[in-house]
């Protein structure tokens, strides 16, 4: 798996969110946007700080957590 250096978790910050790079921009609000519809280039708009490797790495973060996660589904 590819590095995610630009995902920090610390308790100080945002109460312990996965945030970017140390920013008050957490993962969930990034993911949240593209579930909304908005493009990178929209999102990098709002967030200027933000680069397009962010949200790549957003993305790729949520990917893994949601993989490692394990839910039984009825079958129909």
């Amino acid at each position: 798996m590819e590095e995610l250096d630009r995902i920090t978790v610390n308790p100080n910050v945002c109460l312990g969110q996965p945030t970017i790079r140390g920013m008050r921009i957490t993962v969930s609000v990034i993911l949240k946007m593209l579930a909304a519809g908005k493009s990178i280039q929209e999102i990098l708009e709002a967030y200027p700080e933000l680069e397009v490797k962010d949200v790549q790495q957003a993305i790729k973060y949520a990917s893994w957590v949601v993989s490692d996660q394990l839910h039984m589904v009825p079958a129909i």
